[in-house]
């Protein structure tokens, strides 16, 4: 088995409900065992067009698929949620990215590992430390450039 971390974004219809179906989508994926899951957070998007809030999570895993089964499996995760993929990073009903696969590095046109901008990002960082907090080091002036609210919201 190797240590995988998913993270989770949603900010179209019931963001919460998608970020649950992806959890439990995953958990019921043979293969893929759920070890922990992040508190849920709140936060303003990055880049693309003016859009909701999303709300934001990590799966911590352990996995018997490779890197590129477990991007299929996420992919077919966010079909199910109905993602429609028109503008980069616009408003999506369900966004699931590989992060980290154990101390693998991937780097192919349609998957990077570990994920290239998630040490620029607090929305993922946060929520990482939450379930990996030997990866993640708050930084001293908290997590800068983001607002990052955790809601009192936890996914089983």
């Amino acid at each position: 088995m190797t240590a995988a971390y998913l993270g989770l974004g949603s900010n179209l219809g019931d963001r919460l409900a998608h970020l649950q179906g992806a959890v439990d989508a995953l958990a019921a994926t043979s293969g893929i065992g759920v070890l922990a899951v992040s508190r849920v957070y709140e936060t303003a998007p990055v880049g693309g067009p003016a859009q909701e809030d999303y709300l934001n999570a990590v799966v911590a895993i352990d996995t018997e698929l490779r890197p590129r089964e477990l991007l299929d499996v996420a992919m077919a995760v966010e079909q199910r949620a109905d993602r429609v993929r028109t503008v980069r990073w616009g408003p999506r009903t369900l966004d699931v990215d590989v992060l980290v696969y154990d101390d693998e590095r991937v780097d192919e046109p349609d998957l990077e590992i570990p994920h290239p901008r998630m040490h620029d990002r607090a929305f993922v960082l946060a929520p990482l430390h939450d379930v990996a907090p030997d990866r993640v080091e708050v930084p001293a002036a908290g997590w800068e450039g983001v607002t990052v609210t955790p809601l009192a919201l936890q996914l089983p």
